[in-house]
């Protein structure tokens, strides 16, 4: 706000932002080979909210930079938040999603702490490993949650149609999570994600 003489930023001030902010993270985490930086890269979330990443980022397209990140680390919160649920749907999915369950490397059984270090270790593979993998494995760990969200949500419909309905949705939208960060990820491998 004091940079912009107390007013707010207009539109291009605060899609410039959002897209050197997600820069500048990458790049100093990618540069700085130290693993204490990477860890609290990882943990960025714990200690400005958020409300701040989500204000930075969260209106950035999927296949952009802040867009990529903002969905790494709105899934890492989900987690951090719903271990238990996330690890009933992960487990209900993982019969029918084979395939992504071990692109996700998720260690068996998948429980709480399991999916806990899962989404860190992706996180961890921005800052000091291959980018594309770590958007690939995230969104295979979205298809993989977003098929037990459908399994459970059949489950759910017999008794509940409503709350069904609801599941069903929110599978839908883990499963255009998924497709949003495996597109990240072929971006990211062809140049063009910033």
């Amino acid at each position: 706000m004091e940079a912009y003489g107390g007013t707010a930023p207009g539109p291009a001030e605060v899609t410039e932002v959002a897209h050197q902010s997600a820069a500048a993270v990458v790049g100093v985490g990618r540069a700085a080979h130290d693993p204490v930086v990477t860890e609290r890269l990882v943990a960025i979330v714990d200690e400005l909210g958020l409300d701040t990443i989500a204000s930075l980022w969260s209106a950035r397209p999927a296949r952009s930079l802040p867009g990529a990140l903002w969905r790494l680390y709105a899934l890492r919160e989900w987690v951090r938040r719903s271990p238990v649920t996330a690890a009933r749907e992960y487990a209900a999915g993982m019969r029918v999603a084979e395939f992504n369950h071990v692109v996700a490397g998720v260690a068996e059984p998948p429980g709480p702490d399991e999916l806990r270090a899962l989404v860190d270790t992706i996180l961890t593979g921005v800052y000091a490993g291959d980018l594309a993998v770590a958007l690939e494995r995230a969104g295979a760990f979205c298809r993989v949650v977003s098929a037990g969200r459908a399994q459970l949500a059949h489950d759910t419909d017999a008794v509940d149609p409503d709350r069904g309905r609801a599941e069903t949705e929110q599978a839908a939208s883990m499963l255009t999570t998924a497709a949003d960060l495996e597109r990240a990820a072929a971006a990211w491998r062809a140049g063009t994600l910033s």
